[in-house]
């Protein structure tokens, strides 16, 4: 699958990222490089390949699962340049 200088500035406007007219061709070249690669990896067989969770088998170590350090709200909030009832106050990210 080929991706064309007008579906890189489509999906550059939806993400919201400027980019140069004259970097567009190149932008696509690459896009299209990445698309090619994923295709190539749909071609492997996988069929009977047990999932990994890591490149190592390891076992980790368990620990008990107790509290330790339960009720400091009180120090915690000290640490906070803005509390209200027990909660951290921050400034508001959604318009």
């Amino acid at each position: 699958m080929a991706i064309d200088v007008e579906t890189v500035r489509k999906v550059a406007n939806l993400a919201q990222i400027r980019e140069p007219e004259e970097r567009l061709a190149s932008l696509a070249a690459e896009l299209s490089g990445i698309l090619q690669w994923i295709e190539q990896l749909n071609e492997v067989d996988t069929e009977g390949v047990e999932a990994m969770t890591s490149a190592v088998a390891v076992t980790l170590p368990m620990r008990e699962d107790v509290v330790t350090d339960g009720g400091d709200a009180a120090d915690i909030l000290a640490n906070a340049p803005k509390s209200r009832d027990g909660f951290f106050v921050v400034p508001k990210v959604l318009e």
